[in-house]
C-alpha cells in the first residue's frame, strides 16, 4: 500500500521502517522541521529524525505545521499518524483512498490528549495499553481498530514506559492494522463516551487544528484550541 506518514522522532522512523519491511511504500512524510531544542536549519543533525530519515530515501517531506490536503500525493491509500502532533483534518484525510489511522498510547477512550503517558504515571494506573484508531474531527475520539493492554511495571517513568513498552506496542499494532486494511479487513469499534477522559497537555501548546473554523464564543469539545482559518 502507498502510505503517507505523519509523525516525529524515533517512533515515527521505527514505524516507517517496519511498514517498509512489510512491503509498503512510504509516499511522503510530515514532520517538524527540527528536533526539540535545536534551531540550526542548515545542520541536518538538527532535523527531526523522521525528516532526516526521509531525505536520503528521496521521500518527499512537509513541515507538519503546514500539512494540508495539497501535500498528500495522488495514489495514497493510507495516512498513518505516528506520534504526530499535527491535526490531520477532514480534507487531508479524504486524500487517502482507504483510511487514516493513528496510534495513541492509552486504552482509549481513557487518557485522551497528548500527554497520556504522563497522566498514566501521575494517576498511578496499574494497567495501560495502546490503541490504533481511525482519525476523525474529534481528537483521539475515532473508532478503535486495534487495542492491547499491558501492566505498568513498578518504578516506571513516562520515558521508560514509552520507550520500553508503549512505543514497541505501537509499532506492532500499526503494522497489524495496516496489514488488515491491505487485505480488506476493516475494524471500527466506536469508543464508549461514557468512559472517556481528557487531560490537558503538560507544558505544551494546545493542539493546532488548521482545517477547523471557530465560531465566536464557541469552545472545542475535546480541550484543544481551534485555529481561526480553514484549509
Amino acid at each position: 500500500m502507498n502510505i503517507y506518514l505523519s509523525g516525529q522522532g524515533a517512533f515515527a522512523v521505527q514505524v516507517g521502517e517496519a511498514l517498509a519491511e512489510e512491503g509498503h511504500r512510504i509516499a511522503g512524510v510530515a514532520a517538524p522541521r527540527l528536533r526539540k531544542g535545536h534551531c540550526e536549519e542548515s545542520n541536518a543533525l538538527s532535523w527531526d529524525r523522521l525528516r532526516a530519515w526521509a531525505y536520503p530515501r528521496s521521500i518527499p517531506w512537509t513541515d507538519s505545521a503546514e500539512l494540508r490536503a495539497m501535500h498528500i500525493p495522488d495514489g495514497v491509500d493510507l495516512i498513518v499518524a505516528a506520534h504526530s502532533h499535527a491535526f490531520i483534518g477532514r480534507a487531508t484525510r479524504a486524500r487517502a483512498a482507504v483510511a487514516a489511522i493513528g496510534y495513541h498510547p492509552s486504552l482509549l477512550p481513557l487518557h485522551r490528549g497528548r500527554d497520556a503517558i504522563r497522566w498514566t504515571i501521575r494517576d498511578g494506573d496499574k494497567v495501560t495499553g495502546g490503541s490504533v484508531y481511525h482519525l476523525t474531527e474529534r481528537t483521539d475520539g475515532g473508532p478503535v481498530a486495534a487495542q492491547e493492554h499491558l501492566f505498568v511495571p513498578p518504578g516506571s517513568t513516562a520515558e521508560t514506559l514509552w520507550r520500553e513498552h508503549l512505543a514497541p506496542l505501537g509499532v506492532r499494532l500499526l503494522v497489524r492494522v495496516v496489514t488488515d486494511l491491505a487485505k480488506g479487513r476493516r475494524v471500527e469499534v466506536p469508543q464508549d463516551e461514557r468512559l472517556a477522559t481528557w487531560e490537558p497537555a503538560m507544558g505544551a501548546a494546545p493542539l493546532f487544528k488548521p482545517e477547523l473554523i471557530a465560531l465566536p464564543g464557541s469552545e472545542p469539545v475535546d480541550g484543544s484550541r481551534w485555529a481561526l482559518h480553514a484549509e
